[in-house]
Protein backbone atom coordinates (compact mmCIF):
# COMPACT_ATOMS: atom_id res chain seq x y z
CA UNK A 1 0.00 0.00 0.00
CA UNK A 2 1.32 3.44 -0.96
CA UNK A 3 1.90 6.07 1.74
CA UNK A 4 0.86 9.68 1.27
CA UNK A 5 2.53 12.12 3.61
CA UNK A 6 0.61 15.16 4.79
CA UNK A 7 2.68 18.15 5.83
CA UNK A 8 1.54 18.60 9.43
CA UNK A 9 2.91 22.03 10.33
CA UNK A 10 -0.36 23.94 9.86
CA UNK A 11 -3.77 23.35 8.30
CA UNK A 12 -6.35 20.58 8.45
CA UNK A 13 -4.04 17.62 7.95
CA UNK A 14 -6.47 15.34 9.82
CA UNK A 15 -9.20 15.87 7.18
CA UNK A 16 -6.65 15.04 4.46
CA UNK A 17 -5.67 11.88 6.35
CA UNK A 18 -9.27 10.67 6.31
CA UNK A 19 -9.67 11.53 2.61
CA UNK A 20 -6.47 9.66 1.67
CA UNK A 21 -7.63 6.61 3.61
CA UNK A 22 -11.02 6.76 1.81
CA UNK A 23 -9.03 6.88 -1.45
CA UNK A 24 -7.27 3.62 -0.55
CA UNK A 25 -3.82 4.71 0.59
CA UNK A 26 -2.02 4.98 3.93
CA UNK A 27 -1.59 8.49 5.36
CA UNK A 28 1.30 9.73 7.48
CA UNK A 29 1.83 13.08 9.19
CA UNK A 30 5.09 14.70 8.06
CA UNK A 31 7.11 17.14 10.15
CA UNK A 32 10.69 16.21 9.19
CA UNK A 33 12.66 15.52 6.00
CA UNK A 34 13.14 11.91 7.10
CA UNK A 35 9.38 11.40 7.47
CA UNK A 36 8.81 13.08 4.10
CA UNK A 37 11.33 10.92 2.26
CA UNK A 38 9.67 7.75 3.58
CA UNK A 39 6.48 8.67 1.67
CA UNK A 40 5.45 7.96 -1.92
CA UNK A 41 3.74 11.35 -2.32
CA UNK A 42 3.01 14.45 -0.25
CA UNK A 43 0.06 16.77 0.38
CA UNK A 44 0.63 20.43 1.24
CA UNK A 45 -2.64 21.34 3.02
CA UNK A 46 -4.45 24.63 3.22
CA UNK A 47 -3.59 27.14 5.90
CA UNK A 48 -1.81 30.46 5.57
CA UNK A 49 0.96 30.37 2.96
CA UNK A 50 3.28 32.98 4.52
CA UNK A 51 3.05 31.22 7.89
CA UNK A 52 3.70 27.88 6.20
CA UNK A 53 6.80 29.31 4.48
CA UNK A 54 8.09 30.57 7.84
CA UNK A 55 7.47 27.18 9.48
CA UNK A 56 9.14 25.35 6.56
CA UNK A 57 12.15 27.63 6.99
CA UNK A 58 12.30 27.12 10.76
CA UNK A 59 12.16 23.34 10.29
CA UNK A 60 14.76 23.45 7.45
CA UNK A 61 12.27 21.81 5.08
CA UNK A 62 12.28 24.14 2.05
CA UNK A 63 15.15 22.50 0.14
CA UNK A 64 14.17 18.93 1.15
CA UNK A 65 10.65 19.72 -0.09
CA UNK A 66 11.96 21.02 -3.44
CA UNK A 67 14.14 17.90 -3.79
CA UNK A 68 11.19 15.64 -2.93
CA UNK A 69 9.13 17.38 -5.62
CA UNK A 70 11.80 16.62 -8.23
CA UNK A 71 11.29 12.89 -7.64
CA UNK A 72 7.82 12.31 -6.20
CA UNK A 73 4.27 13.71 -6.55
CA UNK A 74 3.08 16.67 -4.51
CA UNK A 75 -0.52 17.86 -4.20
CA UNK A 76 -1.17 21.37 -2.91
CA UNK A 77 -4.59 22.52 -1.68
CA UNK A 78 -5.35 26.23 -1.31
CA UNK A 79 -2.24 27.54 0.53
CA UNK A 80 -0.45 24.41 -0.70
CA UNK A 81 -1.30 25.42 -4.28
CA UNK A 82 0.29 28.80 -3.58
CA UNK A 83 3.43 27.10 -2.25
CA UNK A 84 3.98 24.92 -5.34
CA UNK A 85 3.23 27.67 -7.88
CA UNK A 86 5.91 29.31 -10.03
CA UNK A 87 4.49 32.81 -9.49
CA UNK A 88 2.60 34.24 -6.51
CA UNK A 89 0.93 37.65 -6.43
CA UNK A 90 -1.20 39.85 -4.14
CA UNK A 91 1.34 40.18 -2.59
CA UNK A 92 4.28 38.44 -4.23
CA UNK A 93 6.07 35.88 -2.09
CA UNK A 94 8.62 33.09 -2.55
CA UNK A 95 7.39 29.67 -3.64
CA UNK A 96 8.71 26.19 -4.44
CA UNK A 97 8.28 26.65 -8.23
CA UNK A 98 7.13 23.05 -8.82
CA UNK A 99 4.20 23.82 -11.15
CA UNK A 100 4.04 26.29 -14.03
CA UNK A 101 1.12 28.26 -12.65
CA UNK A 102 0.61 31.84 -11.49
CA UNK A 103 -1.54 32.19 -8.37
CA UNK A 104 -3.19 35.25 -6.82
CA UNK A 105 -3.57 34.92 -3.05
CA UNK A 106 -6.99 35.50 -1.37
CA UNK A 107 -8.41 36.38 -4.78
CA UNK A 108 -12.06 35.70 -3.92
CA UNK A 109 -11.88 38.11 -0.99
CA UNK A 110 -11.82 37.91 2.78
CA UNK A 111 -12.97 35.10 5.08
CA UNK A 112 -16.58 36.30 4.82
CA UNK A 113 -16.41 35.69 1.04
CA UNK A 114 -15.66 31.99 1.51
CA UNK A 115 -18.22 29.78 -0.23
CA UNK A 116 -19.23 26.34 -1.46
CA UNK A 117 -19.91 25.79 -5.16
CA UNK A 118 -20.68 22.96 -7.56
CA UNK A 119 -17.98 22.74 -10.23
CA UNK A 120 -17.84 20.70 -13.42
CA UNK A 121 -14.92 18.31 -13.68
CA UNK A 122 -13.34 18.21 -17.16
CA UNK A 123 -11.17 15.18 -16.54
CA UNK A 124 -11.20 12.28 -14.10
CA UNK A 125 -14.54 10.87 -15.23
CA UNK A 126 -16.29 14.24 -15.41
CA UNK A 127 -19.41 15.13 -13.47
CA UNK A 128 -19.97 17.66 -10.72
CA UNK A 129 -17.92 18.13 -7.60
CA UNK A 130 -18.65 20.13 -4.44
CA UNK A 131 -15.85 22.65 -3.89
CA UNK A 132 -15.23 24.49 -0.61
CA UNK A 133 -13.41 27.81 -1.15
CA UNK A 134 -11.95 29.39 2.03
CA UNK A 135 -10.00 32.62 1.43
CA UNK A 136 -9.04 30.83 -1.76
CA UNK A 137 -6.44 31.80 -4.32
CA UNK A 138 -7.22 31.99 -8.03
CA UNK A 139 -4.97 30.42 -10.63
CA UNK A 140 -4.43 33.36 -13.01
CA UNK A 141 -1.98 31.67 -15.41
CA UNK A 142 -1.33 28.09 -16.50
CA UNK A 143 1.73 27.07 -18.49
CA UNK A 144 1.55 25.00 -21.65
CA UNK A 145 2.29 21.76 -19.78
CA UNK A 146 -0.50 22.27 -17.23
CA UNK A 147 -3.80 20.40 -17.64
CA UNK A 148 -6.95 22.04 -16.24
CA UNK A 149 -9.29 19.46 -14.66
CA UNK A 150 -11.96 21.85 -13.33
CA UNK A 151 -12.92 25.53 -13.42
CA UNK A 152 -15.02 27.85 -11.25
CA UNK A 153 -16.34 31.14 -12.66
CA UNK A 154 -14.06 30.58 -15.67
CA UNK A 155 -10.85 30.21 -13.65
CA UNK A 156 -8.87 26.97 -13.22
CA UNK A 157 -9.38 25.49 -9.74
CA UNK A 158 -7.98 21.95 -10.22
CA UNK A 159 -4.82 21.52 -12.29
CA UNK A 160 -2.10 18.97 -12.80
CA UNK A 161 1.32 19.04 -14.38
CA UNK A 162 3.20 15.78 -14.65
CA UNK A 163 3.27 14.19 -11.23
CA UNK A 164 2.04 17.30 -9.37
CA UNK A 165 -1.47 18.54 -8.71
CA UNK A 166 -3.12 21.61 -7.16
CA UNK A 167 -6.62 22.69 -6.13
CA UNK A 168 -7.63 26.13 -4.92
CA UNK A 169 -10.52 24.56 -3.00
CA UNK A 170 -10.63 22.08 -0.11
CA UNK A 171 -11.84 18.63 -1.27
CA UNK A 172 -10.87 17.17 2.10
CA UNK A 173 -13.86 18.99 3.63
CA UNK A 174 -16.38 16.97 1.61
CA UNK A 175 -17.16 13.25 1.55
CA UNK A 176 -16.13 12.98 -2.12
CA UNK A 177 -12.74 11.27 -2.42
CA UNK A 178 -12.30 11.69 -6.22
CA UNK A 179 -9.65 14.42 -5.99
CA UNK A 180 -7.58 12.48 -3.47
CA UNK A 181 -8.12 9.28 -5.47
CA UNK A 182 -6.72 11.02 -8.55
CA UNK A 183 -3.64 11.99 -6.55
CA UNK A 184 -3.19 8.45 -5.18
CA UNK A 185 -3.22 7.19 -8.78
CA UNK A 186 -0.13 9.35 -9.45
CA UNK A 187 1.94 7.44 -6.89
Amino acid sequence: MKTVGILALQGDFEAHRKAIERAGARAAEVRTAEQMNACDGLILPGGESTTMLKLLGLENLIEPLREFGQKKPIYGTCAGAILIAREVSHPAQPSLDLMDIGVERNAYGRQVDSHIAKISVDGNGGGELEAVFIRAPIIRRVGSGVRVLARHQGDPVWVEQGQHMATTFHPELTGDARVHQHFVEKL
